[in-house]
Formats: structure tokens, sequence, C-alpha cells
């Protein structure tokens, strides 16, 4: 039986994708505050995007980033609700080999206590592409910052047990062999 955690901290590259037709660089606060919470925590950030919400265009570009061996997740925020313009789940489950159902789950768990029932309208979703993680979380910034603080971060550390993701990405066990020299 393989152990899924290590006594060592290994890195990630990490893409960050903001789902919005009206953010850019300058406003794009849900995006800023991801790339704090990663580089904060050790990780590199491979890219990071703001690209309209449109299914075809957010299929495109976490579809380069499954195909580069050099990125092993990606973090989207937008999209996730339950308006017309909100596709990100509909764009990029069909691109999942493995749904990861608890993170939806648990996400609209945490929600509920800061914003009650509204937490309903979060179609917040994660899956496994090409041994490339993928997390779909809402726009807001404080939504960002629950499912990093709460979720994500334990779950993109090599050292949390009992278990977590890291050494089912891609490289992840070349990278610990490397720092081990």
């Amino acid at each position: 039986m393989s152990k899924t955690f290590t006594d060592q901290f290994v890195p990630l590259n990490i893409a960050i994708l903001t789902v919005s037709d009206t953010r850019t660089e300058d406003n794009d606060t849900s995006g800023q505050a991801l790339v704090e919470r990663l580089t904060e925590a050790g990780h590199k950030l491979a890219d990071k995007k703001i690209i309209k919400d449109d299914k075809y265009q957010l299929r495109a570009q976490v579809s380069q980033w499954i195909a580069d061996d050099s990125t092993q997740v990606i973090i989207t925020t937008g999209g996730t609700g339950f308006t017309e313009r909100d596709t990100t789940p509909d764009a990029l489950v069909p691109l999942f080999d493995q749904t990861i159902d608890g993170f939806g789950e648990l996400f609209r768990q945490i929600s509920y206590q800061q914003i009650g029932t509204s937490t309903i309208q979060s179609r917040a979703v994660a899956g496994l592409a090409n041994s490339t993680l993928i997390f779909c979380v809402p726009g807001s910034t404080g939504a960002c910052r629950t499912a990093w603080d709460d979720i994500i971060s334990s779950q993109l550390d090599s050292r949390f047990k009992p278990c977590n993701f890291v050494l089912r990405l891609k490289n992840t066990a070349q990278q610990l062999c490397d720092s081990r020299g």
C-alpha cells in the first residue's frame, strides 16, 4: 500500500483562471487572493489569466494547461453560479477524468456557516484531468479565501495526513525524488 503523504513539502505549479466579463488585472481581487495564498504556502504560480465567461474559451484555456506537463493544479474563480453567463462547471466537468464530489459538498457545507442558504446556488466543483487537479470556486474574494483556507491548501500539502492529492498529480513523484538527491 503506497502512502499518499510525505514528510517533505512538494511545491506545486498552480495556474489561476479568473472567469469574468468585467474583471481586469487591476480589480481582480479574487484571483489575487488565490495567488497570494498559493505563494505564501510555498507553491509556484504557473500562469494567471482572466477570461470572459464563455464556455468554449474556458475549455480551450484549461485544456492547454491540462496538456502542459508543468501545470499540476488549476484553480478557477467565477462562473459557478446560476445565471445564464455562469458556465464554468458546464465547460470544465466534461474534461474531468474523475470528479471529486466531496469538494463541492464540503465547500457548500462550510459556506453555509457564512452565507446561509444562499450556498445552494454555488456550483463549486473539482476534478482530475490528465493528472491535473482542477478546482472551480465562486468568484467572490471571500469564497476564494474559504476554498483555499478551509479545503484546498491542506489537500495540496504533501505533508497533510491521512491523505492529500499531491502524489496523484503529474511530475510530483519525480519532484520528490529530485529533492531527495
